[in-house]
């Protein structure tokens, strides 16, 4: 005899994947040291690929993308600020927190880490288990910055999809008359293909995943052509890009 369907037990509702562990880049060039702190961070639960130098931690982070980035200061080939300066020059590595490991303990050296741009500095020797809070710490303070600028982004989501409908109208129009002469700007490599983008009617979103870089740098280079053009809103920026020939 089958049960009634509105009477039978509901079916649970499949477990969400648990997070994934954090992704760590270990660069030191100390094979001991790199071996001992790899073994205890992954039993604290992290994901930790290693480096044995700044060169070959900067080939990783190319590959990786990690979320955290602990680096020794003197090393072979590349050292610790060598490595951090890439990193900060890099659009898509450029927020990523790094964690100097060094046995430089003098506050001159960690003032000149700070001025470089490092988020955190801890001298050897070290307790793991203070490397490991540390750690967490950046973690969450990286997790708080990412989830502010989703709600960030997301906030005038309603205005630019105005703003998105009104461009793909244009564009429907056959856009309007350009101008005799087409304007000159000096837009960077970058600049021009966010502007094209724009000008395809795409959002802010979308347009960091074709260039493979963050919705805030997005936003500042929608922001420098706002500037470059004298125009206030994406539809206005449009319009004179059709205008003046500046997109395809």
């Amino acid at each position: 005899m089958s049960l009634d369907p509105d009477l039978q037990p509901a079916a649970e509702a499949p477990e969400a994947p648990p997070p994934a562990p954090p992704r760590l880049l270990l660069v030191d060039d100390e094979p001991g040291l790199r071996t001992a702190v790899q073994a205890y961070l992954e039993d604290e639960g992290f994901d930790v690929t290693t480096a044995v130098d700044g060169e070959d931690g900067w080939s990783k982070a190319q590959e990786l993308l990690p979320d955290v980035v602990l680096s020794d200061v003197m090393m072979p080939r590349l050292d610790g600020y060598g490595l951090l300066k890439r990193l900060r020059a890099d659009e898509r590595l450029g927020g990523t927190p790094v964690i100097f490991l060094t046995a430089k303990g003098m506050t001159a050296d960690r003032i000149e880490g700070f001025h470089a741009g490092v988020d955190d500095y801890i001298p050897k020797p070290f307790d793991p288990d203070e490397l490991v809070a540390r750690v967490r710490n950046v973690v969450r303070r990286q997790e708080r910055l990412l989830a502010e600028a989703a709600r960030y982004a997301d906030a005038d989501i309603g205005q630019m999809a105005k703003q998105i409908t009104e461009i793909r109208s244009l564009l429907q129009g056959g856009g309007t008359r350009k101008a005799a002469g087409p304007v000159r700007h000096d837009f960077t490599p970058r600049e021009a293909s966010v502007l094209q983008l724009v000008a395809e009617g795409l959002m802010n979103k979308e347009i960091a995943r074709r260039l493979e870089t963050s919705i805030r740098n997005v936003e500042k280079y929608v922001s420098r052509l706002f500037t470059k053009t004298g125009t206030a809103s994406r539809t206005e920026l449009v319009r004179y890009a059709l205008e003046h020939g500046l997109v395809e």
